[in-house]
């Protein structure tokens, strides 16, 4: 049995990054974790708690990088399970299809959307999970909230950086906009 060297590296150097992050978009996801009833109409969606860079607390979606040679699904269950623990249970289809694409820009007021550090495009999903979920890595916390609670002007300024843009989106595309 031969054993089989990696040779392409999944990810960049933190240098190198910054030198693509000022020339070229970065993919990303974003992913809106949901939870549905037996009829599969949406009744929580989940927002972590995170602290920011400036030292701010926020609430957000999940979301993160899409490596090198990564499909779009495994990027979704590796930033799923990274964030929401690894009994979350994510229910992605075969083929996942976003509901949007963001453009984040490091520019504010190009879009609703953005990031200081990059231009970055992230595509966008409605997830539902059905297992047990512990915010890991850097979210504080996981609370869920009801579609009309998530749409509110209390969680919508706690969201950072067009996040609430994009959950409203979200709620919309599922019908629980109100």
């Amino acid at each position: 049995m031969t054993e089989k060297t990696e040779t392409t590296p999944a990810w960049l150097a933190p240098e190198e990054l910054e030198s693509v992050r000022g020339r070229m978009p970065i993919l990303y996801i974003d992913a809106v974790p949901v939870r549905v009833d037996d009829t599969g109409v949406v009744t929580h969606v989940g927002l972590l708690l995170r602290i920011l860079s400036d030292g701010t607390v926020s609430r957000a979606l999940v979301s993160g990088r899409v490596l090198h040679h990564e499909r779009i699904r495994d990027a979704l269950m590796r930033h799923l399970e990274k964030d929401l623990g690894p009994v979350a249970l994510p229910r992605i289809p075969a083929s996942p299809q976003p509901f949007t694409v963001a453009e984040y820009f490091p520019t504010p007021g190009v879009t609703p959307y953005h990031d200081p550090r990059q231009h970055a495009v992230s595509l966008a999903y409605i997830v539902p999970v059905a297992g047990d979920c512990r915010p890991r890595q850097d979210a504080l916390d996981l609370v869920w909230f009801t579609p009309e609670e998530a749409a509110s002007p209390m969680v919508q300024q706690e969201m950072a950086n067009g996040q609430g843009v994009l959950l409203k989106q979200a709620l919309a595309h599922v019908g629980r906009l109100v």
